[in-house]
């Protein structure tokens, strides 16, 4: 099953900092993630400054329990970099 997760940081003046100390052990897993067919695509939300303020990914787990397990093993949860996340199940049309 498919499911939408965006995430937003934290607004705090350490959000920033949070996340570069953060960032490469994230993106570790997010390529291992992609490597075992279950992200389709991550990207980083920006604001109108293009400084990133969040998540966007695309993935696919069996269900919603095995999608919060990965949540909560993320380096952005850990590390307190997420603070509103959104997950929705949805149908991709198009790969």
């Amino acid at each position: 099953m498919h499911f939408l997760v965006t995430a937003y940081d934290g607004t705090d003046g350490d959000a920033p900092k949070r996340r570069q100390a953060a960032r490469e052990a994230h993106l570790a897993g997010a390529r291992r993630l992609k490597e075992e067919g279950k992200m389709l695509f991550g990207a980083a939300i920006l604001d109108e400054g293009s400084n990133m303020i969040g998540s966007a990914m695309l993935v696919e787990f069996a269900d919603r329990g095995e999608v919060d397990a990965w949540l909560a093993r993320d380096p952005y949860t850990t590390g307190g970099v997420w603070r509103e996340v959104t997950i929705v199940p949805c149908r991709v049309s198009v790969k």
